[in-house]
């Protein structure tokens, strides 16, 4: 046997381990959310209803949305603090622009293509420039963040007038499903089938496994990180105009914290903060897991201040088990 097949048998045994992985993973994180909404069915009699499940199922779908992107960035080895800002920033443009009587829809295009713009800034700074991801996103947090209090002087924008058919896209239903889990799913499906076999999209997990390595393989490196960033910005985007026509409003203030619970669910549901591993399924049922943990502390009653502990005590939890996973396949 030639070290060439020796090499091969022992990437593809670390695949196969990488694989087994994450579906214990995911298995994982399925046994726990059913474990859950048995307690919590016991616990609370408003948990099972169906206001509660409409409510909750909403709340995911859009952050759903900017969870896709970050588990993709992730996954390319890279990270982004400012997805609560950009989100905001989004529904602060297409507000504002709305209320000097642009179109509410050509308005929402143009907030789109700021955000994936700011994601194209932030990918020149990373790719070009030779700046670290976190740096850059967390400078572009906080510029967005004062750009939007600065467009809206720190108060929301009421957007009462908006046309119903643009509401409908955050408060419509198709028979008893709400619109926005019918758009988070086909956005679910789209990425996901993607992911696992777009071309394009596979370069993503050998950028984020070994740059260097993909480099040499003939991997444009650089463009694969920035299009994953400027594409984690445009879904916030995104998600930012869905917020706004559910809400009927622009908060200048929205987003705060986003970020913790995005990478959280991301991690949690098996990408790394190492880069080069991840999958959409297993992102979703971290923010579905997330969410239930949510809706859970607030009809137990629990302390917002408490919520807040135990969201970042199961942050550090995701990242101590990440650590460990990714020390394991070393």
């Amino acid at each position: 046997m030639n070290a060439e097949t020796i090499t091969a048998e022992g990437h593809h045994s670390e695949r196969s381990f990488l694989a087994n992985l994450l579906r214990m993973r995911e298995t994982g994180l399925i046994a726990i959310i059913l474990v859950l909404f048995i307690v919590m069915s016991f616990a609370s009699p408003y948990f099972l209803t169906w206001v509660n499940m409409r409510a909750m199922t909403m709340a995911f779908a859009v952050e759903g949305i900017v969870v896709i992107g970050m588990t993709i960035l992730l996954i390319s080895g890279g990270i982004d603090l400012s997805v609560g800002s950009v989100t905001a920033l989004a529904m602060v443009i297409a507000g504002w622009l709305f209320l000097n009587g642009v179109d509410p829809w050509v308005a929402s295009g143009i907030a789109i293509a700021c955000c994936t713009g700011v994601g194209a800034i932030m990918g020149f700074f990373v790719t070009r420039v030779g700046l670290h991801h976190f740096i850059v996103s967390l400078a572009i947090m906080v510029i967005a963040r004062g750009i939007c209090l600065l467009g809206t002087g720190g108060r929301p924008l009421g957007l009462y007038t908006l046309p119903p058919e643009f509401k409908f896209i955050g408060q419509g239903s198709l028979g008893p499903i709400p619109l926005v889990i019918v758009i988070f799913v086909v956005i679910v499906v789209a990425f996901d089938f993607l992911l696992r076999r777009s071309t394009m999209f596979r370069k993503v997990f050998y950028t984020g496994s070994n740059e260097r390595a993909a480099a040499y393989s003939g991997i444009r490196t650089k463009k694969v990180v920035f299009l994953t960033t400027t594409l984690c910005s445009g879904l916030c985007g995104f998600a930012g105009i869905i917020y706004m026509a559910r809400f009927g409003s622009a908060q200048p203030t929205f987003g705060i914290g986003m970020e913790l619970n995005v990478i959280a669910a991301a991690v949690i549901g098996g990408a790394s903060l190492n880069g080069g591993t991840g999958t959409i399924f297993g992102a979703i049922l971290g923010t579905v897991l997330l969410s239930v943990v949510s809706s859970s502390l607030a009809l137990l009653d629990v302390s917002v201040y408490w919520q807040d502990i135990i969201r970042g005590s199961i942050l550090l939890a995701a990242v101590a088990i990440d650590h460990y996973f990714h020390k394991r396949t070393r």
